[in-house]
């Protein structure tokens, strides 16, 4: 199970690395790339667990290799406290705040729920 965990966290993590290359932020500067991350992993953590909630059998390895893996290596939350510490006014580390719980809350939900609905309609 560790290696699992392990080979699905480096994946994970080289993604996260490539979005932060791919969209850029300059010292102080409102983090997008840390925001999109972690609200696209958060969609996929919905994805996920209602796929394997809904799964009579799911393989023992999937949770681990795909949730805490790929997702938890993909999405960071000591990148997120940096960047809302990093932000050069206390409005822009608000507002950061307040965009990354609305839009990843909002993205686990509708993981789910879009994709029990998709599943109960097979």
């Amino acid at each position: 199970m560790l290696l699992a965990i392990g080979a699905g966290g480096a994946l994970g993590s080289i993604a996260r690395y490539g979005v932060a290359v791919a969209i850029p932020h300059a010292h102080g500067e409102f983090a997008v790339a840390t925001l999109l991350t972690n609200a696209l992993g958060c969609l996929l953590i919905g994805v996920l667990m209602a796929i394997l909630t809904t799964t009579a059998r799911p393989h023992h390895l999937l949770r681990p290799f795909l949730g805490v893996g790929i997702l938890g290596g993909f999405t960071t939350f000591s990148t997120f406290v940096v960047d809302t510490l990093d932000a050069a006014s206390i409005l822009t580390s608000l507002a950061y705040v307040a965009a990354s719980l609305v839009l990843c809350l909002g993205a686990v939900t509708a993981g789910l729920t879009a994709t029990r609905a998709v599943r109960k309609g097979r």
